[in-house]
């Protein structure tokens, strides 16, 4: 297994050093509603000083998380990229892009090797996103609402964690999950407002994708 993910590994380390280091300057990254800039190359966390299995499921199962997410919008993209709600997912995409960008620098500061199910991910993800795209925006929208709700309760259950642990220490890794928690909840309250509740068998589908959020978090923390 060792071997199997270190190419992966070995990957995401180098995004890191062009992240960290790349141009001579800091890297920066903003978001619809205001611009964040967090330096984690240089933080005063250690590996000696942390909870080394708590920090490792949480940015582990937050990598596979959005590297889900940003799937699911490459789906929705490929089927509704030119009709008119195309601009709006392709906002909602463009941030969870910066959050993926955000975890695979953690991946490699903190040495957490990412989940071997990535690979499925990759293609679960995208067949998700354009399987409710093809029921038309609204099935797309609810698809959003099912998943960033999902996301957004995880978040809420790391940022507990985090607080009852050590709120000083983990000070910069709590700002970025609230931070990203907040882009889940307005990518939420986007689907709504485009009538995701319209969607075919809205009530249903958001259950079965809710339960398949569920089984991800559980299978990506730990494997």
């Amino acid at each position: 297994m060792e071997a199997a993910v270190a190419p992966a590994v070995r990957g995401l380390r180098a995004g890191c050093q062009r992240l960290c280091y790349g141009a001579g300057s800091e890297r920066k990254w903003s978001l619809q509603s205001k611009q964040t800039s967090f330096r984690f190359c240089s933080t005063g966390m250690t590996l000696d000083n942390i909870n080394k299995p708590t920090i490792d499921r949480i940015i582990r199962v937050d990598h596979a998380g959005e590297y889900g997410a940003n799937r699911i919008y490459a789906g929705q993209m490929a089927v509704l990229g030119r009709t008119t709600v195309g601009p709006v997912i392709q906002q909602m995409w463009d941030q969870e892009k910066d959050h993926l960008k955000k975890f695979n620098e953690l991946m490699v500061t903190f040495r957490v090797r990412p989940t071997v199910l990535l690979p499925f991910w990759n293609v679960a993800g995208f067949a998700l996103g354009a399987g409710t795209a093809l029921l038309g925006k609204e099935g797309a929208m609810a698809c959003t609402v099912a998943v960033e709700e999902s996301i957004s309760d995880h978040y809420n259950s790391q940022i507990r964690t985090l607080m009852e642990e050590d709120p000083e220490k983990y000070k910069e890794l709590l700002q970025i999950i609230k931070k990203f928690r907040d882009d889940e909840l307005e990518h939420h309250d986007v689907g709504l407002d485009h009538n995701a509740e319209l969607a075919p068998a809205y009530s249903l589908l958001k259950t079965a994708i809710q339960i398949g959020c569920k089984a991800a978090i559980f299978l990506s923390e730990r494997i």
